[in-house]
């Protein structure tokens, strides 16, 4: 789950009104909601015996004999290959040991104070010696803003050091090039190291800095300190770089100086247009062990077929999996029950299935899936988004839930991510039909949008929703809204205390489910394919997707 998916303080104001030929949006009547079943969905989940729902622990069956069970009771279909209801996910598990300091013109630098590293290539050992250090700016190659930090220089062999987020990330608005003060894809380390290897780099650093992060080293440190996770790949991802990392400000500082380079004046020059990367005369060095554990998880896949467009498809996805056992609390529970996270999903999962099947099939098909490993980097999503069941160049869009709040009716929705595609124009359609107001997304320099679910198979061109409820409750407003968010994040968001009470108020969650409907119903309904708008960042692979589909 993303964090700020409950937490999120939603300011009011209006919205400018999408720049795109808007289509006939249908108009969708949503059905009684079976709140019964998506009820015992979350406490089924959410139970002890589920042992936190802990993906390729043995508990894994049970849970996936449980979701089938409910997408049966939903009238669904098995969706995955062969008639089954499973796809396998298989994953890899990868721990640094033995590890040498970072090296750098003669410095020596500690692993987890000052920097971090780890090998997305899925092999026993890691050895770079004297490699060349590139300063790449923001590591960006985006032909569609016409621009390209690698223009000119050969990476092979090379370590690529690199700014994180994107040029114009302090800009006060949202005008510039990268969106101004929102985050692109561009500006997620995700993308920097992806980049980095199809240039050819032998290793990539980025630079921390806390407010472009959105975090702090500490995060950083923690994050990389244990077991790294990735979906397991038939070439061992050898098309990757040898190792990524994480290099401390400070580090950057002194590697720098040494390098008779001011990082002051060449961060300022990578936010323009024409930067060129620069040498720095320097050479690095690190090494480690890996010790590989390979194993198998699922998702759980269902269907309602179309019923004069089945071969079309709109796709519904919820993540099943959570912490498994934790640390224990102060009572000795040592159980991370997962109930809102993301139990509550998987409950909407279902409901939304029931209620599609009770209106009898649309014209496209619905697909739903409930994913694994998403608390492991949304591995689940990640391996269907490159093994699709359905042809990614024939879904029309989707919905992804995660981590619905236990909490009132609420007056406004947000769209994480802002105004990417033409899917916006459905989702005002049904605020307006439901009498809701648009919120704008809190922090939008964070890049939530690339962190959840649904990112998996946007960047491979699938328009995907991304919703929030807003904090402006029918009952209590803005304040009682704020306080109940607080309230989870602060006492039970990854905490044992995320646990199923019979006294949750479904309201809020029902109308989720509402909205999730229209929106789903109208994209399975309707001839239109939409799209991205143009220059953004997935405009040019749904283009690609969309000529392959027809």
């Amino acid at each position: 789950m993303r964090l700020n998916r409950t937490c999120a303080i939603l300011l009011l104001s209006s919205i400018a009104a999408p720049a795109f030929a808007a289509p006939a949006y249908p108009q969708i009547k949503v059905p009684a909601i079976d709140v019964p079943l998506m009820k015992d969905t979350v406490k089924v989940l959410a139970a002890d015996d589920m042992e936190g729902r802990g993906p390729s622990t043995t508990v894994e069956p049970k849970v996936l004999d449980a979701i089938i069970a409910r997408f049966k009771k939903a009238g669904l279909k098995p969706g995955g290959a062969h008639g089954s209801w499973l796809q396998d996910v298989p994953t890899v598990e990868m721990v640094a040991t033995n590890a040498s300091p970072l090296t750098i013109g003669g410095m020596a630098f500690n692993r987890g104070s000052d920097f971090v590293a780890a090998s997305f290539r899925h092999v026993d050992r890691v050895d770079i010696k004297d490699a060349e250090m590139v300063f790449v700016g923001y590591g960006i190659n985006a032909p569609e803003l016409g621009w390209n930090d690698y223009a000119g220089v050969d990476m092979h062999g090379k370590v690529a050091v690199i700014l994180i987020n994107d040029p114009d990330y302090a800009d006060a608005d949202e005008k510039g090039l990268f969106k101004g003060r929102r985050m692109t894809y561009y500006g997620r380390w995700t993308y920097k190291y992806e980049e980095a290897a199809r240039q050819g780099a032998r290793a990539a650093l980025i630079i921390h800095d806390t407010f472009p992060a959105a975090y702090g080293w500490n995060v950083v440190q923690s994050s990389w300190s244990g077991p790294q996770y990735h979906v397991a790949s038939a070439n061992n991802a050898m098309d990757q770089t040898e190792a990524n990392g994480w290099i401390q400000m400070d580090v950057a500082k002194k590697v720098f100086a040494a390098a008779g380079k001011d990082l002051s004046a060449l961060t300022e020059a990578a936010k323009h247009k024409g930067f060129v990367s620069v040498p720095l005369g320097v050479k690095a060095s690190v090494s480690f062990d890996n010790t590989i554990r390979r194993s198998m998880s699922h998702n759980v896949i269902g269907i309602e077929p179309g019923k004069t467009r089945p071969n079309e498809y709109v796709l519904y996805s919820a993540h099943w999996d959570h912490l498994g056992h934790c640390e224990k609390d102060a009572k000795g529970d040592g159980i991370c029950n997962g109930a809102v996270d993301n139990a509550t999903g998987v409950g909407a999962l279902v409901a939304l299935a029931a209620a599609n099947v009770k209106a009898g099939p649309a014209p496209r098909s619905q697909v739903f899936v409930a994913l694994t490993l998403e608390e492991s980097g949304l591995l689940g999503s990640e391996y269907y988004a490159q093994n699709p069941i359905y042809p990614l160049a024939r879904t029309a869009g989707g919905v992804n839930m995660d981590a619905l709040a236990p909490s009132g009716r609420a007056r406004n929705y947000a769209m994480t991510g802002g105004d990417k595609s033409d899917l916006t124009g459905y989702f005002r359609a049904v605020l307006k039909a439901d009498g809701l107001y648009e919120s704008p997304e809190d922090h939008s320099e964070r890049g939530h949008y690339y962190r959840s679910d649904h990112f998996s198979l946007a960047k491979r061109g699938v328009p995907m929703f991304d919703l929030s409820r807003g904090e402006d409750l029918v009952k209590g407003g803005i304040a009682a809204g704020q306080a109940m968010s607080e309230d989870y994040v602060q006492h039970r968001y990854h905490q044992p205390s995320d646990e199923y009470r019979a006294d949750w108020d479904w309201s809020g969650i029902t109308q989720d489910v509402g909205v999730y409907y229209r929106l789903g119903r109208m994209l399975a309904t309707t001839t239109d394919w939409p799209n991205w708008h143009q220059n953004d960042e997935f405009r040019k692979v749904r283009d690609e997707s969309l000529t392959q589909g027809k």
